[in-house]
């Protein structure tokens, strides 16, 4: 990624700590995270430790100053929450946490879909998110709820926050659940109401190790219904009232098949796009909450300040896709952005039946 050094890693397991170092032969090692934070200056540091270590590792990393990405679940508990939170105002810092899913390019046409109104309502959408019995994890670390939080704040919690990412918060839900013989939930079914549909969503490490990965939806729209398949080639099909399956075209910033990762993960696109999106927030200096989608529209209306940009220039540099007739999804992306921005999103300007354009001379 141009721009980014990997200056330093911290591994406490000295083969995995030697390939990494093996990628970058001029970062200095650490044995351990915390000392890696102590002793370095850094801009961005990026915490994939154990779920139970987060909060501790992230608070630290604030309070020297270091913009902090933490993959999932950021914490385990609302009061580890409360307190990097209160970090993070303290130190002035931007914090992220990893939700990857939200990059993945089969949900990202998901949530496009929706925002756009292309296939009408959404009237129902099942999820389901399944592993074998995690017994691969440092120590043995996932087999502790405590440690862990089960598969509710391990798997689970990547479909609730796409739900949530999409529609919103649920008027109500309803949740069930299996445990293992240990007692520690292994499988949670949860039902999310709102107003106009409803979503059920499945997650479950499963009783054998066996068992290999699999996640799925079903997106059941007025016009059309979305089935993503991970196991599947291709992996989305959108089937049509008329029979037609069609097949869409899924474009990816970044595309590469490797097992420099580790265990469970071999398609790097996903994680390059959230990471390089949280590199530009610090860069840059722009909101974090501002969805990938949103920051991409906000920075191209920048490098073209004062230009009018028409509706299908937008569509085409901003979602590199053909909208044709489908303007819903760019006038939704706009409103969000001038609400997001505040006082400063008046800058956005519309030029009637032409496009947007940002104007930030204007101080009327």
């Amino acid at each position: 990624m141009e721009g980014v050094e990997v200056t330093c890693i911290a591994e406490c397991r000295k083969e995995f700590l030697d390939k990494a170092a093996s990628y970058f032969p001029n970062a200095r090692t650490y044995e351990y995270g915390m000392d890696l934070i102590k002793n370095e200056e850094l801009d961005i540091v990026h915490i994939c430790l154990p779920s139970y270590m987060h909060a501790e590792h992230a608070i630290a990393a604030l309070e020297k100053g270091m913009n902090v990405f933490v993959e999932k679940p950021v914490c385990l508990t609302e009061e580890d929450c409360q307190a990097l939170l209160d970090a993070e105002k303290r130190s002035g810092k931007k914090v992220m946490g990893g939700q990857v899913v939200r990059s993945f390019k089969e949900y990202k046409f998901l949530k496009e879909a929706y925002d756009s109104g292309r296939y009408g309502k959404l009237k129902s959408m099942v999820m389901q998110r399944i592993s074998g019995d995690v017994r691969w994890g440092f120590e043995n670390w996932f087999q502790d709820e405590k440690k862990s939080g089960s598969v509710v704040l391990d798997l689970h919690v990547h479909d609730l926050d796409f739900i949530r990412y999409m529609l919103g918060e649920p008027k109500s839900m309803d949740v069930k659940a299996t445990e293992f013989p240990s007692g520690m939930v292994n499988q949670i079914v949860a039902s999310y109401e709102y107003d106009d549909t409803f979503v059920t969503a499945e997650g479950i490490w499963d009783i054998s190790p066996s068992l290999k990965f699999h996640a799925t939806y079903r997106a059941c729209f007025e016009k059309a219904t979305l089935v993503f398949d991970s196991g599947a080639t291709p992996s989305l099909e959108i089937y049509k009232p008329d029979g037609e399956v069609e097949i869409p075209e899924l474009p990816s910033e970044y595309e590469e098949e490797s097992d420099v990762a580790g265990i469970n993960i071999s398609n790097l696109g996903p994680y390059f796009t959230e990471i390089k999106y949280f590199f530009e927030c610090v860069r840059d200096d722009k909101p974090v909450e501002l969805t990938f989608k949103e920051y991409e529209l906000l920075r191209y209306l920048a490098i073209n300040q004062g230009i009018v940009l028409s509706r299908d220039n937008l569509m085409e540099k901003v979602w590199s896709l053909d909208y044709e007739g489908e303007s819903r999804t760019l006038d939704v992306h706009i409103k969000t952005l001038r609400q997001k921005l505040g006082v400063v999103g008046c800058y956005i300007k519309t030029v009637r039946n032409v496009g947007y354009y940002l104007d930030v001379d204007d101080r009327g």
